[in-house]
């Protein structure tokens, strides 16, 4: 995975790992354009707008308390069919999870596309696509090209919530 080094561009650490965080002006207003999880060593680089700050403490303190609530502007992004997906996801509590097939049944589609929707959710913690589950277990996470290092975010993030 390519990491910009811009000044838009700062990766922070987690208890899994490593956050990268994007940042960008749109429309004249300053967004989150992209969250990326990074495996753990990746070289930290600090936030240099408000928004990352605000972001990296907003981070931190849901490391704490994973009750805490993101508050951060997102850079409108997908299409119509992930934007339903994602939005659906904001609606399951800390501690709670659904099914691809329940996301499914709610917006009229089916299991596969909203996994597929999880996926590519450019926007990782804030949009929880992590408490979407399979009617069988815990399900697949992201796209997983590096073996089990989604899945075990997903895994710290379910336990971390209090679901596992």
């Amino acid at each position: 995975m390519a990491i910009s080094t811009s000044a838009d561009y700062c990766v922070i650490s987690a208890p899994f790992g490593c956050l990268g965080v994007q940042t960008e002006l749109v429309d004249g207003s300053l967004m989150i354009s992209k969250i990326d999880y990074l495996p753990p060593g990746t070289a930290l680089i600090s936030p240099k707008n408000a928004l990352a700050k605000s972001f990296s403490k907003q981070c931190t303190q849901y490391f704490k308390h994973a009750s805490s609530v993101f508050d951060v502007p997102l850079k409108p992004t997908g299409t119509p069919h992930q934007q339903k997906v994602w939005n659906a996801t904001l609606g399951i509590g800390v501690g709670k999870t659904s099914t691809y097939g329940e996301i499914a049944k709610k917006i009229k589609s089916g299991p596969r596309a909203v996994g597929t929707a999880c996926g590519a959710n450019p926007y990782p913690l804030v949009t929880p696509c992590h408490r979407v589950v399979s009617a069988k277990g815990l399900g697949g996470f992201m796209k997983e090209d590096t073996p089990g290092f989604y899945r075990q975010i997903k895994i710290w993030l379910l336990k971390h919530e209090g679901v596992l």
